[in-house]
């Protein structure tokens, strides 16, 4: 009994300590291994992972957190476009001096 009450108190802090997010895709591009169509998607940073969702839809990828000298206006998305399709690069939170930038 005791083995499910340390689980259940691990797991409520793992989500505890996750961070989530609001962000607009204006077109499809790829996130991770996953293709994502345009829309908004919540994203969710977790120490050095990042899960983005929209309802079924969901991909992972490694990220790394980046603070900047001064606060984003805006959110926005950046995309590396050389292997022939829009991939994430990084996304810059408006509101926050974090952007999380994406492994490739």
């Amino acid at each position: 009994m005791n083995r499910k009450a340390v689980f259940i108190l691990l797991a409520a802090a793992a989500v505890a300590s996750a961070k989530s997010y609001t962000v607009n895709l204006l077109q499809p591009a790829m996130f991770g291994n996953t293709e994502l169509k345009a829309g908004e998607y919540k994203v969710d940073v977790n120490d050095t992972t990042a899960v983005i969702r929209n309802g079924k839809v969901h991909g992972e990828s490694a990220v790394k957190v980046e603070n900047a000298d001064k606060k984003y206006d805006t959110t926005t998305v950046r995309y590396d476009t050389s292997g022939g399709k829009m991939k994430i690069q990084e996304i810059r939170l408006g509101g926050t001096n974090m952007k999380l930038v994406f492994a490739n």
